[in-house]
């Protein structure tokens, strides 16, 4: 039987169920490697850019 779709392999394949686990557990890992990032840089490595949407508009003007 050819497969007509992603659908197709991933339901009739063997260990199914293993993949999708292992999938999951890469996603949580990553996700909560970039919120572990985000929360260990310290409040000054971030105002820089919380201000650069203001400090563009002043900018320009003085164009």
């Amino acid at each position: 039987m050819i497969p007509q779709s992603v659908k197709d392999i991933v339901a009739n394949g063997d260990n199914v169920g293993l993949y999708q686990t292992i999938a999951m557990i890469l996603f949580i890992i990553f996700f909560l490697g970039i919120v572990y990032y985000v929360f260990s840089r310290p409040k000054k490595f971030y105002e820089e850019q919380e201000n650069a949407p203001l400090n563009d508009d002043i900018e320009d003007k003085d164009l």
